[in-house]
């Protein structure tokens, strides 16, 4: 077999930088192998043009779902077949049927919806304030918003807000009993919801998504539609670590922070560079190949996972001049931050709108934002994420 170089995803250079760790065996190898204790071999892509063609190779799918560290009782398994498990013309009919409730303009229309939950979210942030004035803004801005966000994009009753806000915080938090609890409630909580939207048209994504409920045999089902809802909780945190990695990025470039500043309509290419920059996924879902492959020129067996190293591919001096400077008026495209291929994340867009939003927002109101400690980034090979993120607001605008 072909040599290639080996990353030790448990190794003290990864977990302390795997932006650098990453990039720095792209030009050795178009693919690395990933060793972990109590894993089996894992391929990782670190070139972009190879990311691509692998990530969009009809040979190479997603696995069985298999996701979660524990078993969900048995009336939530159902809702397990998420589309981010699912391939071929099953995943192709979802897709086809939920894509007209997440394009760019659905996501441009709910943005002041967005930015009003963003507003009450910073209007709460002085209260926050420890004793020195430092505020964590991942705990009090970042991590409750999307999940603000999901629950008015779903309809979720004011009243159930707040335990919904706490199983945002358990997702996000990734592991422990939190979250052993909060998959099972969550679907449920789903399942509600859905029963709701369907007896009660309203103003929110389940209505919308009620309407091409099955009839015909090929619409949505029910059971498609609670998956769809809880699948958006699970990936709809995505913007409270790219949300949080963006305000430690800019307040580290005053330059660029002060150009965003003076120029707000840089906003949506400021998010995509942010999202090159300091994207939170640093490796895609793995993919299975159904048969022996070659990537890059690197020999795959068939049955083995292999990812795209977003943390290397996103600064690939192939496609993007001068990677390893962050410049908000780079042209916004290219990047793998959302994946690319059949499974190129369907809530990209809201996801956009959402940080664009919350920035705007942030920065307006606090002209003097600036750090108040370490925001230190937690040992972690596949996920960019701060520990917390201690600010001072100054005077609001």
């Amino acid at each position: 077999m072909t040599e290639v170089p080996e990353i030790d995803l448990a190794g003290p250079a990864v977990l302390a930088d795997p932006l650098t760790a990453f990039s720095a065996v792209r030009e050795e190898s178009p693919v690395v192998r990933l060793t972990a204790p109590g894993f089996g071999p894992l391929w990782a892509v670190t070139r972009h043009a190879e990311a691509r063609a692998m990530l969009s190779d009809p040979r190479l799918e997603t696995g069985d779902g298999s996701y979660l560290p524990f078993d969900v009782p048995e009336h939530c398994r159902p809702y397990m077949r998420t589309m981010s498990v699912l391939n071929g013309p099953e995943h192709s009919r979802l897709r086809r049927l939920v894509a007209p409730a997440f394009t760019p303009r659905k996501a441009a229309a709910f943005g002041p919806r967005m930015e009003r939950i963003a507003g009450r979210l910073l209007d709460e942030l002085p209260g926050h304030a420890a004793e020195d004035g430092a505020i964590d803004l991942l705990a009090h801005f970042a991590r409750p918003l999307p999940i603000e966000v999901i629950c008015e994009l779903v309809g979720i009753p004011a009243t159930d807000r707040p335990r919904w806000r706490e199983y945002g915080a358990a997702v996000a938090a990734g592991h422990g009993q939190g979250l052993r609890e909060a998959v099972p409630a969550i679907m449920e909580g789903a399942a509600a919801a859905v029963a709701r939207g369907i007896a009660e048209r309203g103003d929110d994504l389940i209505s919308d998504l009620a309407g091409i409920l099955e009839e015909d045999g090929d619409g949505l089902s029910e059971v498609e539609l609670v998956t769809m809802v809880w699948q958006l909780v699970l990936a709809g945190q995505t913007p409270t670590n790219l949300i949080a990695n963006a305000v430690h990025t800019l307040l580290g470039h005053p330059g660029q922070l002060a150009a965003l500043r003076a120029g707000p309509e840089l906003m949506p290419r400021a998010v995509e560079e942010l999202m090159r920059w300091c994207g939170p996924q640093l490796l895609t879902i793995p993919r299975f190949p159904a048969e022996d492959v070659e990537i890059g020129g690197v020999p795959i067996p068939k049955g083995e996972p292999v990812t795209a190293a977003i943390a290397a591919v996103n600064r690939d001096p192939r496609v993007f001049d001068d990677p390893g400077t962050f410049d908000i008026r780079r042209e916004a495209s290219g990047h793998l931050g959302f994946a690319h291929g059949p499974h190129f994340c369907v809530g990209a867009s809201l996801a956009r709108v959402q940080t664009g939003a919350a920035l705007g927002a942030l920065l307006r109101r606090f002209p003097d934002l600036a750090l108040a400690g370490d925001a230190s980034y937690t040992p972690d090979p596949g996920t960019l994420r701060l520990a917390c993120l201690p600010v001072r607001l100054g005077p609001a605008a």
